[in-house]
């Protein structure tokens, strides 16, 4: 289970240190994808096959399921951790997620988002801030 907030930084090359605590759980590869409000997602290899799975099952007709296939499976791509625990994001992918030195990666249950400390303290605040009314939605979901 991924969970919490960790700060780290890229190096000049477009590697970033997974946090220890995950190190073990991605030891044997992971993919990083595109994420959804312009962050990367990354899941274990078992996680994406589940997922990747229920991507290729949607209907092709409509237009919503193709460009949201397209956007997870065609920015996906593997990654193995060094032994430093270290993973290489590709420049499309810092680019599309406007990765800059400082990143924070977010434990999210069965994934990771590794987003641009700026864009994560903007978007956190927002968050806390409707917190109220998000809780209140939720409710209405059962959660």
């Amino acid at each position: 289970m991924f969970i919490g907030e960790y700060h780290h930084a890229l190096d000049e090359k477009g590697r970033m240190a997974l946090p220890t605590k995950f190190r073990a759980a991605l030891s044997h590869g992971c993919v990083v994808t595109r994420g959804i409000d312009q962050c990367l997602s990354v899941y274990t290899m078992e996680e994406w096959k589940t997922l990747a799975e229920k991507l290729a099952a949607l209907p092709l007709a409509q237009a919503n399921s193709r460009a949201f296939s397209r956007l997870m499976l065609a920015g996906a791509m593997d990654a193995e951790p060094d032994k430093q625990g270290r993973i290489v994001l590709p420049d499309y992918l810092r680019t599309y997620a406007k990765l800059e030195k400082n990143v924070v990666v977010v434990g999210l249950y069965n994934r990771l988002e590794i987003w641009n400390k700026g864009t994560w303290e903007t978007y956190k605040q927002g968050t806390e801030a409707a917190s109220t009314d998000i809780a209140e939605q939720l409710h209405e979901l059962g959660v």
